[in-house]
């Protein structure tokens, strides 16, 4: 197996293991990821607790397999909300005349020219802290990428001897880009998605250190890292197994990503 493949399905396998840990933790561990151990206080890996218990005396293991949910569900969500939401965007601005495509590409303009991070904490100032307002503050930031690309790949297929012959048939404007354009223009779009996710990850992992992801006691990966700051000169394990659960993560996003976009790549050229 050629050093590729081997890095893909590397990949493959640890996504499978993370998803599984997200959709039946129960399986990987019976611990209650909240429970506290007075007497277990910051105790290192080895013994009854595998990777060592943090400053309240829970799980670590526990508390990363639990949390492995919240983790990718904020980043799996606002890749899904900024597909959708740019996708039609994209062909909205490509379909529907020159005077809508300016205005939409302005539109987008001016979501760029916005930090996404203050975006975020527009979002947030809104709706309060939490998993949804990180997924959608998010999403608002990542939508004019998506757009862009599905405009240009809208506009790349008008022109396709397939798509002029549906209007010859008499085909609606809508029937032609729901059956012809929007297949075919999702190849890109999923791989943009596949590479952004695990920017995302590691977003809303920043957003939870700062306290505008999901709330405690809630076991998410990012809240652990920031509940483990003010204690690293005593223990390093609350910090180190978080931050290579999240590691560990994009890594195995982006590899398949990557993958992906040069497959789509290389069927496009």
């Amino acid at each position: 197996m050629t050093r590729p493949r081997l890095g893909l399905w590397t990949g493959v396998a640890v996504l499978a293991v993370l998803t599984a840990m997200a959709a039946f933790p129960g399986l990987f561990t019976s611990v209650d990821p909240d429970a506290a151990d007075v007497d277990a206080l910051l105790r290192p890996p080895g013994g009854g607790h595998w990777l060592g218990t943090d400053q309240n005396g829970r799980d670590l293991y526990a508390r990363i397999v639990y949390g492995a949910r919240p983790s990718l569900l904020i980043g799996v969500g606002a890749v899904v909300l900024a597909l959708v939401g740019g996708a039609l965007v994209g062909v909205a601005a490509a379909q529907l005349g020159r005077f809508a495509d300016q205005a939409i590409g302005r539109f987008l303009d001016v979501l760029l020219s916005v930090p996404g991070l203050l975006l975020v904490f527009l979002v947030v100032a809104v709706l309060g802290p939490g998993a949804g307002a990180a997924t959608v503050g998010l999403a608002v930031g990542a939508l004019p990428g998506f757009a862009r690309v599905t405009r240009a790949e809208v506009i790349s297929l008008r022109g396709r001897t397939y798509v002029e012959a549906a209007y010859g048939f008499g085909w609606t404007r809508p029937q032609v880009v729901l059956r012809h354009v929007l297949p075919n223009a999702l190849g890109p779009v999923l791989a943009l998605a596949t590479v952004s996710l695990g920017a995302m990850i590691v977003a809303s992992s920043s957003l939870s250190f700062v306290g505008l992801g999901p709330q405690p006691p809630t076991a998410e990966w990012g809240a652990m890292l920031a509940g483990s700051r003010d204690f690293l000169a005593l223990a390093w394990w609350p910090a180190a197994f978080p931050g290579a659960a999240i590691t560990l993560a994009v890594l195995a996003i982006t590899t398949v990503g990557r993958h992906l976009q040069r497959t789509v790549d290389g069927s496009t050229a």
